[in-house]
């Protein structure tokens, strides 16, 4: 399966902030939606990515105050990227690699959707099972 059939069944909703809101705006914002991440956005430009792990490692342990801290100051600015024809293993093996949850498919500088691990991990489920379906149908059969 590629990322742009993945993409098809879950939505291309983007949930996004910009780089000037407070971290605690983005903490509700992820809450509010039920997600671990956010795309940061400028003009129309993603300029970086603000998870619940940013929060936890560079507010709450920093002792900073998240009702006063930029979005700007804690993001991942190295924001990785997939695109649409990659393959859930390709995309997997990318997330695995560096070590990130959630994945931007970018067609340029147009997002068309994020990804998170969970979402892989779903689709791969799924996959086995009709797999495992298909090969207790032929056996039965």
């Amino acid at each position: 399966m590629l990322i742009k059939q993945l993409l098809e069944q879950k939505g291309h909703v983007v949930v996004s902030i910009a780089p000037t809101a407070s971290v605690y705006e983005a903490v509700a914002r992820m809450a509010e939606k039920g997600i671990g991440a956010l795309l940061v956005m400028d003009a129309g430009r993603v300029v970086g990515v603000i998870s619940e792990r940013d929060y936890a490692r560079k507010v709450i342990l920093q002792e900073r105050s998240s009702k006063t801290t930029q979005v700007s100051e804690i993001m991942t600015t190295r924001v990785v990227t997939g695109r649409a024809d990659q393959t859930i293993s390709e995309s997997m093996a990318l997330m695995t690699d560096k070590r990130i949850r959630h994945l931007p498919i970018m067609d340029g500088d147009t997002v068309l959707g994020v990804i998170s691990i969970g979402d892989l991990v779903k689709a791969i489920i799924a996959d086995q099972q009709f797999v495992i379906s298909q090969l207790e149908h032929y056996i039965t059969s």
